[in-house]
């Protein structure tokens, strides 16, 4: 699945720019740095926006497309801020066949956003997963560690209200 890069600006903060300098620091002269650093910045900063794989090119003095490279080929890696409430979407088979591509289409319809991006105001990010293992319950989709089963797609209205009323 192709990864989307955020549309929302950049907020890093000088304290998470000198973690992520130390963490730089610390790997500069490892073979095979580019993923630990990944790992570090990414729980410094909850995912990896173009600012932070650039600062990460530049202090291990490799290419920015190497960078990018790593971070887009693992799943492990984001490049999207999450929102306060993460929503996830199976599209296993089980979920698919039950309708889970009716469910993503209509909580994409109902945040103004696509699968891998968030709201602009950081309350809900929206992710299409492969399977959550719950096929019984097929469709399926989480909201953070909430558990939502036999859904149709009219069910994410009164979903999302629950979320945005919280």
């Amino acid at each position: 699945m192709l990864k989307k890069i955020s549309s929302l600006p950049f907020q890093g903060t000088p304290e998470q720019e000198a973690q992520l300098k130390e963490v730089i620091r610390k790997h500069k002269d490892d073979p095979g740095a580019v993923m630990p650093v990944l790992q570090e910045a990414q729980d410094i900063y909850g995912y990896l926006p173009l600012e932070v794989q650039q600062m990460i090119a530049e202090g291990l003095n490799v290419p920015v497309d190497e960078v990018y490279g790593v971070a887009t080929f693992y799943s492990q890696f984001a490049l999207s801020p999450k929102g306060k409430y993460n929503i996830s979407v199976c599209l296993g088979t089980a979920c698919y066949v039950k309708g889970s591509g009716d469910v993503l289409n209509r909580l994409s319809s109902e945040l103004g956003i696509e699968a891998e991006e968030c709201t602009m105001d950081g309350m809900f990010s929206l992710t299409a997963c492969r399977c959550i293992g719950a096929c019984g319950l097929a469709p399926v989709m989480t909201v953070n560690d909430d558990v939502y089963g036999r859904l149709v797609a009219d069910d994410v209205p009164s979903i999302l209200a629950k979320y945005k009323e919280a």
